[in-house]
């Protein structure tokens, strides 16, 4: 009997062709009017499976009711805060104090929010001072010139004030105890809304779906028609005609106002002609200015703002309704980042992402040391740098 000696074969060897991956840092919103958080523990798995190391500060997202545990089992690092500032890419929905931009390694990409952003001038010199590159996600656009950041989180504004005006109404203690319609045999509330974009239309489908008789006024016609191609023909709408306007008003349950073309706001008259009772609503962003600038704002990102609000003697107005809503906010955010990060996953650094993604050139406030957003320019009185400079010497 005869035996074959061993033949050795070819083993296959482990290629190395992973490369490092981007660190994602979350730390927490000290900003008690910024509730709303960026990332679920499903959309931090997803970016983990895609390459991305996420970092979160511990406790970081407790106001969207998610315990550190669930971030840990998706893989996410938590750790301290300066764990979380240290990353290449950090997201902060809110205006980043001064002190914590300082922390950030140098060059790297910081993610928010253009009001926010704007807001603290200090914190604009120090992202100049640490060459960090800021880009506000609500002005990132997509291939169809859409802004997916902004029209979700408008979407979700609307959708929330409505909610919130019907519960309220409900309330038998605080409220009037009724319903926004729908009932045989009882006229509906009515609810009048200013403005025709999606935080408009979101809140007419939500006041028409409860039963209410919506009014929506603005000035351009082209989109008033649009939302009524969207809605239905039973949108009652209307240019911004004074005389219609104030009869709209003194009937009205609830007035949500939202953004339009021209900055729009309510004079101490207008709002005296109001019925007593009734539930506003400002989605307006904060640089416009209040469109009821003669009542007393409540802030609905505070856990205490509704029974605050039942306590003020006189008219008040509600704003940040999609704070009350943050882990909705947080959902819609999630997927909304996961598409955007592919972006600079393909180019394997942030800066080479602005150079592949024409969109977000226009979202982006600083860079490396210079602002490159007029806003951010003005604000600071410095002259604005062209970005598509410094891309092509790059």
């Amino acid at each position: 009997m005869t035996y074959e000696s061993p033949t050795p074969l070819g083993q296959p060897c482990a290629a190395a062709t992973g490369r490092k991956g981007l660190a994602i840092g979350l730390p927490k919103c000290d900003d008690p009017t910024e509730r709303r958080f960026p990332l679920t523990p499903e959309g931090a798995a997803q970016l983990i499976e895609r390459g991305y190391r996420v970092v979160m500060e511990e406790g970081a997202a407790s106001a969207i009711h998610y315990a550190d545990l669930s971030y840990r089992r998706a893989g996410v690092e938590t750790g301290p805060r300066g764990e979380a500032l240290c990353a290449d890419i950090v997201i902060y929905p809110s205006a980043l104090p001064a002190s914590d931009v300082r922390r950030m390694r140098r060059g790297a990409m910081l993610l928010t929010l253009s009001e926010a952003a704007c807001r603290d001038t200090r914190s604009l010199a120090e992202l100049l001072s640490r060459h960090i590159i800021a880009v506000a996600l609500d002005l990132v656009e997509d291939k169809h010139g859409q802004t997916p950041f902004a029209d979700i989180l408008a979407e979700i504004d609307g959708r929330a004030a409505i909610a919130i005006a019907s519960s309220l109404l409900a309330d038998a203690v605080h409220g009037k105890g009724i319903l926004l319609g729908g009932i045989s045999g009882i006229i509906p509330c009515e609810t009048l809304i200013i403005g025709s974009g999606i935080a408009a239309e979101a809140a007419a489908l939500s006041a028409m779906g409860l039963g209410s008789t919506v009014k929506m006024f603005d000035n351009d016609v082209y989109s008033l028609r649009r939302a009524v191609q969207n809605l239905g023909p039973w949108l009652i709408t209307s240019s911004l005609h004074p005389r219609t306007l104030g009869n709209a008003l003194r009937s009205a349950d609830i007035v949500v106002a939202t953004p339009t073309q021209s900055r729009f706001s309510l004079g101490a008259e207008d709002v005296a002609s109001m019925k007593k009772g009734v539930l506003t609503f400002d989605l307006t962003p904060c640089s416009d200015g209040s469109a009821f600038p003669s009542m007393v704002p409540v802030d609905l990102a505070l856990a205490s703002a509704l029974e605050s609000s039942a306590r003020i003697e006189g008219r008040v107005c509600f704003t940040h309704a999609g704070s009350a809503v943050a882990r909705t906010a947080a959902m819609a955010m999630s997927n909304t980042l996961l598409a955007f990060m592919e972006t600079i996953v393909d180019a394997e650094a942030p800066r080479g992402a602005l150079k592949m993604h024409p969109g977000m050139q226009k979202a982006t406030l600083t860079f490396l040391g210079k602002p490159v957003h007029p806003r951010v320019a003005e604000l600071l009185r410095i002259r604005p740098i062209d970005l598509t400079i410094y891309l092509s010497l790059s």
